[in-house]
């Protein structure tokens, strides 16, 4: 019998990401003057206000107030009627040094005993229902809102919303699991005062699904853009008024949006959270060498579908162990179990080896920080970052490593593919 499937995005204004953007913002500026910096930010958003907490160990200073409004003014919160904007918001800063009994758990003589930073079971999945192996109803959920956001920005087509915003995508699946269509889509975004609710609602309709929707099909694939039809049902600001929002609407939290982050409620989540973490916590890194893995597999044609899953204990350099689930879609004689025993030959998955491998000590993390950690495009891009005493270092950064198809062919001649 088809099921309905639903997962949810929501924008770079919502106060959860802004928090999660300064965290990843934070980290960057740190990994760009010291990549050895050991950094665990956690940061709170509420109106007009920013908290900074956590524990650092870094060569470097920062000016992490400036940071934290330059990512707040960037996002676009940059008007007192928001009642949180990054020139006039209060910024307290209470990070201090890493605990030594942490570090002593982490830091080896020799960097390839790198101990992990934390325990923890971590997973990677991946799809071959889209072409960046993602499940559909996130990967739309992320696409609508970054387009709402390009929207925003322009200030043209749409000229009254605000940086605040969610979205949910359904889809209908078949029994044997392939999408069929969109069942329905919801918005709801943030937005200048209207001079009645019933305009507003009624405009607001009309722009999302004639002006943002139409932008969003227009970049899909040609067998992606069929899932659409006049039978969706659109739920657009469905409570009415949504002036108030951002961090003066609700308290924003570093990692608080987990399933965004990852796969929409597809898979499986280990529980820790991303933003605001250096490499050496296995939380971040070893989420993405899971993916890595899992997109790689998939890409290789071993199987429709999988997720892989890796465990560790604090301060010890190997996993507990390597976990492979390929929901029966596996094309060759193979268990799950074989499959991870392969697995564990082809990826060394000691900390060390993985922030190696993806080369993950570059300030390469606030563009994780929104729209999702995994599905995006490997690209290099330039960076450059600047200390309180005027410094400057530019930087060529190379960004989702793990989404990297570099294994395909190691994994066909593994396999036998």
């Amino acid at each position: 019998m088809p099921y309905l499937f639903t997962s949810e995005s929501v924008s770079e204004g919502h106060p959860d990401k802004v928090a999660d953007q300064i965290s990843d913002a934070l980290i960057d500026n740190f990994l760009a003057f010291d990549p050895e910096s050991k950094v665990a930010c956690e940061t709170l958003v509420t109106t007009g206000q920013v908290v900074l907490a956590g524990e650092v160990k870094s060569n470097t200073y920062l000016d992490v107030q400036k940071i934290a409004r330059d990512t707040i003014n960037k996002i676009g919160y940059t008007k007192g009627a928001y009642m949180f904007d990054g020139n006039s918001c209060g910024v307290l800063s209470a990070i201090h040094e890493q605990s030594e009994d942490i570090n002593r758990g982490v830091d080896r003589a020799s960097k390839e005993e790198q101990g992990a930073g934390d325990q923890g079971m971590m997973f990677g999945y991946a799809t071959n229902e889209t072409d960046n192996y993602m499940p559909l109803a996130l990967d739309l959920s992320h696409r609508i809102l970054k387009e709402l956001a390009t929207l925003r920005h322009e200030n043209k087509a749409i000229t009254y919303l605000r940086p605040d915003s969610k979205g949910q995508v359904t889809i209908e699946y078949s029994d044997n699991n392939v999408p069929q269509r969109i069942d329905s889509i919801v918005v709801s975004t943030q937005h200048d005062e209207f001079d009645t609710d019933d305009k507003m609602l009624a405009k607001i309709r009309k722009d999302i699904i004639e002006i943002l929707i139409p932008r969003v099909v227009s970049q899909l694939p040609e067998h992606i853009q069929q899932l659409f039809n006049d039978d969706i049902t659109y739920h657009i600001n469905p409570t009415g008024k949504f002036v108030i929002g951002g961090p003066h609407g609700d308290a924003g939290l570093t990692g608080r949006k987990i399933i965004v982050d990852t796969y929409g409620g597809k898979g499986a989540h280990g529980g820790g959270a991303f933003s605001g973490k250096d490499p050496s916590k296995v939380d971040r890194s070893a989420a993405y060498a899971t993916r890595h893995i899992a997109k790689n597999l998939v890409a290789a044609g071993l199987c429709d579908e999988i997720l892989v899953q890796v465990s560790y204990a604090i301060g010890v350099v190997e996993p507990m162990g390597i976990f492979v689930d390929t929901y029966g879609t596996c094309h060759f004689n193979l268990t799950d179990g074989e499959i991870a025993k392969t697995v564990k030959t082809l990826f060394d998955m000691r900390p060390a080896a993985i922030e190696k491998r993806l080369k993950l000590r570059q300030p390469m993390y606030s563009e994780t920080s929104v729209y999702g950690h995994m599905g995006r495009q490997p690209e290099t891009v330039k960076k450059s970052f600047q200390q309180p005493n005027g410094e400057t270092v530019s930087l060529d950064v190379e960004l989702f490593t793990w989404e990297k198809l570099d294994y395909v062919d190691k994994v066909k001649a593994a396999f036998e593919i």
